[in-house]
């Protein structure tokens, strides 16, 4: 059976329910649509998965949320209204658990945490879970170094047209990866928010000391990355009502010597010529960037978290994931582990780059790993053979990669590992 329609605010909705229902409903919460794209509900993160779970016995719900953007506050009503829709549709599930991907994987935590009474678990995929102010902190880094070496005209809040900005930027950074010195500073911006030296899904991750594929990489990335750091940043910035981002008393050097990346910037340095104590001293006096305190007080509320869970919450992140990095789950950890509900919490990471590149079995099977800690109350093994060995035994069907450049499913073997991600550089939880 097949359910559409809209809610009150003009939000979609679209629910599946197989004739084998096994009275588990799935509330899967999307993620970020860019303003101005379509924006369709969705149930799953892709059809394989969805027709998978479907096939199993699963009943599949979600909304596309009132808006595109950034719009935690309308996702997080309209995926409660859902449930209210499936209840007077279809009846009461016996099982209700929480999953999303990317923005999605941060609404999952967060319904948990304000909603657990609707809830009996959830499954976080790539998720922001080092809240809103923590991301866009993190974003404001990496272009403040960006900006301050190779576009210092450029506004990085309060834009008034970010594609023009964007434009700007781009232009400086062609021209600053054709040198050594500019390939450094841009290293140095990845490095303070430990964007990774690592591109494509099927790649490999990078020798340590192949410090030229890796800054390659990461000037890749940040095509994307202004994206999201201006353009989206205009759309935070028009729900909060300002700028919730500050970088008032940070110390880039001390951020520096906590980073993933600083091997890679000191070597690069050096074969660049250039002095990187005097660059870190640029930094130091560059005039910071404050935050509108109601545009915090937005952001915290859409949203950051207090680590306060009833229900067991899944992660599942991939290590080299450049828009969400992976040690967010770091920050995340650290709620937790404050509140005292670290042991409803299960970390899971892949070893593959990408953000959100997970296949059908790594999803499947981490669903399997969470309704199994539900059952029992204790978690089962979740190490990286283990992962593997259950994923892998959901059948070559689902171990497989979606190709965006030829539209085909490649064969990809599961790709859990037991790695545990290095600090986030920029946390910020309620408890701050």
């Amino acid at each position: 059976m097949a359910f559409d329609g809209a809610l009150a605010d003009g939000a979609t909705w679209t629910i599946r329910v197989p004739t084998n229902w096994n009275g588990t409903l799935l509330l899967f919460s999307h993620g970020l649509v860019p303003p101005g794209e379509d924006n369709p509900a969705r149930d799953a993160p892709d059809p394989v998965t969805g027709g998978a779970l479907l096939a199993a016995g699963y009943a599949l719900a979600g909304s596309s949320y009132a808006t595109t953007g950034f719009a935690v506050e309308d996702a997080l009503r309209d995926q409660r209204d859902v449930l209210d829709v499936f209840r007077q549709t279809v009846g009461t599930p016996t099982r209700t658990i929480a999953w999303g991907a990317s923005l999605g994987g941060m609404l999952t935590a967060a319904l948990l945490e304000r909603s657990p009474q609707r809830f009996d678990g959830g499954l976080s995929m790539c998720g922001v879970l080092a809240g809103s102010v923590g991301l866009w902190n993190s974003y404001l880094d990496a272009l403040f170094v960006l900006r301050t070496f190779f576009a210092p005209g450029v506004d990085l809040v309060h834009v008034d047209d970010p594609f023009a900005a964007i434009d700007t930027m781009r232009a400086a950074l062609d021209a600053a990866q054709q040198t050594p010195e500019g390939r450094a500073r841009i290293a140095l911006a990845a490095a303070v928010a430990d964007v990774p030296g690592w591109i494509g899904a099927d790649n490999p991750r990078p020798d340590p000391a192949d410090v030229g594929i890796q800054e390659a990489a990461q000037f890749q990335h940040f095509q994307t990355l202004l994206l999201f750091g201006l353009a989206l940043r205009a759309d935070m910035e028009e729900r909060a009502g300002g700028n919730p981002s500050s970088n008032v008393d940070i110390d880039y050097a001390a951020l520096l010597r906590r980073s993933n990346g600083r091997h890679e910037v000191r070597d690069l340095y050096e074969l660049a010529g250039l002095d990187l104590h005097a660059d870190l001293a640029i930094l130091a006096a560059a005039p910071r960037i404050t935050a509108d305190e109601a545009a915090v007080e937005y952001a915290k509320a859409n949203v950051v978290f207090d680590g306060e869970l009833r229900d067991p919450l899944f992660t599942l992140h991939t290590n080299g994931d450049e828009l969400v990095v992976v040690e967010q789950e770091r920050a995340y950890r650290a709620t937790v582990r404050a509140a005292g509900t670290t042991a409803l919490v299960r970390q899971v990471f892949t070893e593959r780059a990408g953000h959100c590149t997970f296949t059908p079995a790594e999803m499947i099977a981490a669903l399997q790993q969470l309704e199994a800690r539900i059952d029992d109350g204790r978690w089962p093994r979740t190490d990286a053979d283990s992962m593997n060995e259950a994923a892998t035994a959901l059948g070559p069907d689902l171990n497989v990669h979606f190709d965006e450049g030829t539209g085909s499913l490649i064969p990809t073997y599961p790709a859990f590992d037991d790695h545990r991600p290095g600090p986030f550089l920029r946390p910020f939880d309620l408890t701050d």
